[in-house]
């Protein structure tokens, strides 16, 4: 263990309980919670983070689970990527689950945890753009009691967390229709994301959703692609789309997220997209209409 890590280590809370855990936030404002660890004591040990103390949240069973509650599915955000890349996580969410078994090596899938991805809100977080795309909500612990709120407003600073508040579950509607994660990394194996993109299906609103990860700082969701592609599937006769559909929507999407650059001022000509850009947009528009061909499947 670094220097940086010995001398955080003198100063952790280890709470059995939600309820002791916001207390003990309450008590420590500056201290931060921690589960698997991966992201936050990757920073404390290169010097990027000193915390003045943690507040270790593996002893508290209730947020490592998962119930049922009014048509959706409430996840502990101690749900480790391990956990919900089994079997059966998978009948329930299966695109969460193919983005846990895509997060990374066994060392970090079994220590990585639900709450820690959305809490650290990395772009290249993989569980994000699925939970973006399920329009899934956080439940958030505080001194004050619970408050609710779309996942979106965390990940993109609408909605912070407040002092004293802990991210205890998520909520995730349970659709029972098909749903895909695909991602593109730099190399062979599970690694970090060029480029994600989940796609769900609503066939009781006739609805695409679709959110692409990794390309910016936060999950973008190409809302008119979505509602475009929405009205070409036949939801009648077995939800089919013509192959020209898909690839049309693939573009769609990754013009969406990665535009071409305006014009200039004074009708100045635009400069054109970065070679890196044209081939990260080229590897969207291949995920995104992979995702929607599967789905549709």
């Amino acid at each position: 263990m670094s220097t940086n890590a010995q001398q955080t280590a003198r100063n952790v809370t280890l709470p059995s309980s939600l309820e002791e855990a916001v207390a003990a936030l309450a008590a420590a404002p500056s201290a931060v919670p921690v589960a698997g660890g991966t992201d936050l004591m990757a920073a404390v040990n290169s010097g990027l983070l000193r915390p003045a103390g943690l507040v270790g949240l593996g002893r508290i069973s209730e947020i490592r689970g998962w119930q049922y509650a009014d048509g959706h599915a409430l996840l502990g955000a101690g749900l480790t990527h391990a956990r919900m890349g089994r079997p059966d996580f998978a009948a329930l969410i299966p695109a969460l689950a193919a983005a846990a078994r895509a997060a990374g090596p066994p060392q970090i899938r079994n220590a990585g945890t639900l709450g820690g991805n959305i809490a650290t809100a990395a772009p290249t977080g993989d569980a994000l753009p699925v939970l973006a795309a399920l329009e899934a909500s956080v439940i958030l612990a505080g001194p004050g009691g619970n408050r609710e709120l779309p996942v979106s407003h965390l990940l993109t600073g609408m909605d912070p967390l407040r002092p004293g508040e802990l991210l205890a579950f998520v909520r995730v509607p349970l659709l029972h229709a098909p749903q895909t994660f695909l991602k593109a990394t730099g190399r062979t194996g599970p690694g970090r994301a060029l480029a994600s993109v989940a796609v769900v299906l609503d066939p009781a609103r006739r609805g695409v959703r679709c959110a692409v990860g990794a390309v910016a700082p936060v999950p973008l969701r190409p809302l008119e692609a979505e509602r475009w592609v929405a009205g070409l599937i036949d939801w009648d006769g077995g939800r089919l789309l013509a192959p020209e559909a898909c690839t049309a929507f693939g573009e769609y999407v990754a013009g969406a997220c990665i535009p071409d650059p305006v014009p200039g001022p004074d009708g100045a000509e635009a400069v054109e997209l970065p070679p890196a850009a044209v081939q990260l947009r080229r590897t969207v528009a291949a995920l995104a209409r992979r995702a929607l061909g599967r789905a549709l499947a």
